[in-house]
């Protein structure tokens, strides 16, 4: 139910969406005669979307999220039990009806994990994520599982978890197959692979289920403070770093309300 009811919540809760909301509600209440609440709504509406689809609004709010955990200083002969890589950079549906695995703009989650996998030679490779999408989607594992194989890494090196919808089944599924197959041993440290602007998000989660991960974030969106001030290109670039931002936001917050995080913002 958390599920369904987090996806909802993100869809409606959007800065996109509550725009186009205040919009629609605007010229409604415009059609009825209720002129001044209406021109404030579409105010509110139209002025989002122009400020936010052009200003580093987006930027503003992702910043802080991609610089809160540095990335790890890492001796080639660190003792990492495992590589735990989050899903969301594969198109399960696509992969399902072409040969191979089809990936999108966080397909660095895979390319650094396998750069990590040839300097930790002796770690897991895992693997977590399934369906997260309410419309269409198909379990990616198995392509994710193929090409690890095609690139060199050796079978009993994978581990495939392909049943999360989400952070929270990332961690708790993989806890699970972990300790099935022995290799969560107590102080097992593990390098968590994710996206920068979700890692404060999954640090909380994965501590929360009883890891000790170690930070590893990749696919940054921004160079670091100095984007806080370079305007979009495009009015969807804005706004979708925009959502993309508020998305992260809302779920730290949902997800320390219920309980699933260790802390409201989780730090180094």
């Amino acid at each position: 139910m958390f599920f369904y009811i987090g996806k909802l919540a993100f869809f409606l809760l959007q800065p996109s969406s509550l725009a186009l909301l205040a919009l629609l509600i605007g010229l409604g209440l415009a059609q009825r005669g209720r002129t001044t609440v209406a021109r404030r709504l579409i105010g509110a509406g139209l002025g989002w979307l122009l400020l936010a689809g052009f200003l580093p609004i987006g930027n503003a709010l992702i910043v802080p999220l991609e610089e809160r955990f540095p990335m790890p200083n890492l001796p080639a002969g660190a003792d990492v039990a495992g590589i735990v890589m989050l899903g969301g950079f594969e198109d399960g549906w696509v992969s399902a009806g072409h040969a191979g695995l089809a990936v999108n703009e966080a397909a660095e989650r895979l390319t650094e994990t396998l750069r990590l996998a040839k300097r930790f030679p002796r770690a897991k490779v895992v693997f977590t994520g399934g369906i997260g999408d309410l419309t269409f989607g198909a379990e990616a594992g198995a392509a994710v599982r193929s090409f690890l194989v095609d690139v060199g890494v050796a079978t009993d090196r994978i581990v495939i978890e392909s049943k999360s919808r989400n952070t929270l089944e990332n961690a708790t599924f993989t806890r699970a197959i972990l300790n099935a197959d022995q290799g969560a041993a107590p102080g097992a440290k593990y390098l968590l692979v994710t996206s920068a602007f979700h890692m404060p998000r999954s640090v909380g989660v994965f501590r929360r289920a009883g890891f000790d991960v170690v930070p590893y974030p990749v696919d940054y969106r921004t160079r670091g403070a100095i984007d806080m001030l370079r305007p979009f290109g495009s009015m969807p670039d804005g706004l979708k770093r925009a959502d993309l931002a508020a998305r992260e936001w809302i779920g730290l917050v949902a997800y320390r309300l219920s309980g699933r995080t260790d802390a409201l913002f989780p730090a180094p």
